[in-house]
Parts: C-alpha cells; sequence; structure tokens
C-alpha cells in the first residue's frame, strides 16, 4: 500500500498515547510516518473516565485522545503523516526494509516500523486465580465513572489503576470491595490507607451470577477460610495481556521490549513490559523508539 508520499520512513502501529507520540517526534525531525490504527486515533483514552498522573492537568481520557488526534491531524496537514486505517496483522523485515501486514492482505513498508500496539484486559476466566463463565467479561475498573457504581461495587484484582481511579476521584465516598491474590501485595500498598477500598487477600476466586441480579463472589482466603459476597457492581483490575503482533519477538510473557527486536523493528508502550503501563511512560517510550530509528543510518539517511 502506497502513501501519498511513498513508502514512509517510519510506519508506526497504534494510534495511542505512544503511537501518536512516536508519529510526532518523527515530525519533528522531518521522517515522514504512516500511522496505522483500526480504531480513532487515541485509542483506549476514549473510554479513560479519568486521569490523575499525565502532566498538563488533563481531567480525563477523552480530552487527551482529542488533543492528540488535533496534533496528528496537523502533521497530516504539513506533509509528515498518513493516517491508514486498519487493522495489522504481522511485521516483517529483511536487511533494508520493515513492513506491516494489514487484515486486507495489503502491506505498508518503510525504512523501519514502530510497533504500539498496547495491551488487552484479561476477562475473569483467563486468570488462573478466578473460577468464571467463560462468557462473563465486566467492564474494567480503568473505564469506570463514579455514576456507573450501583449498589455494593466488587473489583477483581489491586493492578495499578485501583489507585488512579481513587485518586482520580477524591470525592468519591463509596467503598470497593477489592479481591485480589498475593501477588498484587505490592501494587495494593499504595492504597492500604484509603479507607476506601476494602482489600480481601485470596487464593481463589469463584464468580457466579446471582439469581435476582448482580454478582455471587465467593472468596476463599489465604488461610482457607471463605466468604460469600453479593456484589451489584462487578469491575476487573486483573491486568493485561500484550497485544503482540506475529513477527515481534516476545518474551516468556508476552511482552515484546524493544532491545530484542530486530535492527528495523523496534516497540513502544505498554506492549514492551508489564512494569511500565502508564500514560506518561508510553509518549516517552513513542518518542525515544523514534529517535533510536533516527541516529540509525537507516532511517536517518533520507531525513
Amino acid at each position: 500500500m502506497s502513501t501519498p508520499f511513498g513508502d514512509p520512513d517510519l510506519v508506526i502501529v497504534g494510534g495511542g498515547p505512544a503511537g501518536c507520540a512516536a508519529a510526532l517526534m518523527a515530525a519533528s525531525l522531518g521522517l515522514r510516518s504512516a500511522l496505522i490504527e483500526s480504531n480513532n486515533i487515541g485509542g483506549r483514552l476514549h473510554v479513560i473516565g479519568a486521569l490523575s498522573n499525565v502532566p498538563g492537568d488533563w481531567a480525563d481520557g477523552p480530552s487527551l485522545a482529542q488533543a492528540l488526534a488535533r496534533d496528528i491531524r496537523r502533521i497530516q496537514e504539513s506533509g509528515h503523516c498518513t493516517v491508514i486505517t486498519g487493522r495489522a496483522t504481522a511485521v516483517s523485515a529483511d536487511s533494508r526494509s520493515a513492513s506491516v501486514t494489514l487484515a486486507d492482505g495489503s502491506t505498508v513498508t518503510g525504512n523501519a516500523v514502530i510497533a504500539a500496539t498496547g495491551v488487552a484486559s484479561i476477562t475473569p476466566a483467563e486468570a488462573g486465580w478466578i473460577s468464571a463463565p467463560a462468557d462473563l467479561d465486566p467492564a474494567p475498573l480503568w473505564r469506570a465513572r463514579p455514576a456507573d457504581l450501583k449498589g455494593r461495587a466488587c473489583v477483581l484484582g489491586g493492578d495499578r489503576p485501583l489507585g488512579t481511579w481513587l485518586r482520580a476521584h477524591p470525592d468519591v465516598q463509596r467503598q470497593l470491595l477489592v479481591v485480589h491474590p498475593a501477588t498484587d501485595d505490592y501494587k495494593t500498598a499504595e492504597v492500604q490507607q484509603d479507607s476506601r477500598a476494602q482489600l480481601r487477600r485470596a487464593r481463589h476466586v469463584t464468580l457466579n451470577p446471582a439469581p435476582c441480579g448482580g454478582y455471587i463472589v465467593d472468596v476463599e482466603a489465604t488461610d482457607g477460610s471463605t466468604t460469600a459476597y453479593a456484589c451489584d457492581t462487578l469491575l476487573t483490575n486483573i491486568g493485561n495481556r500484550p497485544a503482540a503482533l506475529p513477527g515481534l519477538t516476545a518474551d516468556e510473557d508476552g511482552y515484546c521490549p524493544s532491545d530484542s527486536q530486530g535492527p528495523l523493528i523496534a516497540t513502544a508502550g505498554d506492549l514492551r513490559s508489564a512494569r511500565f503501563q502508564r500514560i506518561v511512560t508510553a509518549q516517552g517510550s513513542g518518542a525515544q523508539a523514534v529517535l533510536s530509528c533516527y541516529y540509525s543510518t537507516a532511517v536517518r539517511a533520507t531525513a
């Protein structure tokens, strides 16, 4: 697939914070990029209800997504970026160029590829410490707004968005029952002093729909005791799985560190590691990936 300016210097997969930062950095260096995104520019930002750790006083994800979309339109108008709407299915590279294959069978080729495909939420049935119907897929906590919480609210897992959500909603006094495995202890430490988080460490949890609506959450504690909780609202906070494309080199957890890829392929954003899944780190890694490509002879030669 050709772009308005022929083969781009960089092919960027993913229009979230990392991919947009990569496209903007590329434009600032005089590089031309093709930005591939299957949905709206901004990615999952469109459904993040609140932000509390992003510079610029952004109150919510949609506001930041709209700002990124304006930035991308600006570099499109300057001729430094073209946006391709499509779903990437694979990446590849040889000694001279790198390519992205799309779901329609077409390919986009450039001097290098930056994969910023992010992560996908894990469903309860995919978590090893939870037994749940395969079709049970509650909304993630990071997407929830205070008005979404009805009756007793239960949060499955103690992942980092818990602290972010509580800090973003200081006026919400509703208590959240947070059921989490012992492996989340280091993450829940940041909310132990927040009385709104009722932390319950669990060895195993069994979920079932309640006959009259809501859910029954059977919790087996680490000491072997069991307690059944009736909940009206169920939210997941059990982490993510990397959305790695075929052609990327993944570690044992499925993440794709940039330094494990070939010389013409880089990764950015949440795809790199489970430890750095923040909007700010995603943006920084997108810019860093471009600079790494820029200082390689393959890309800089055409700049």
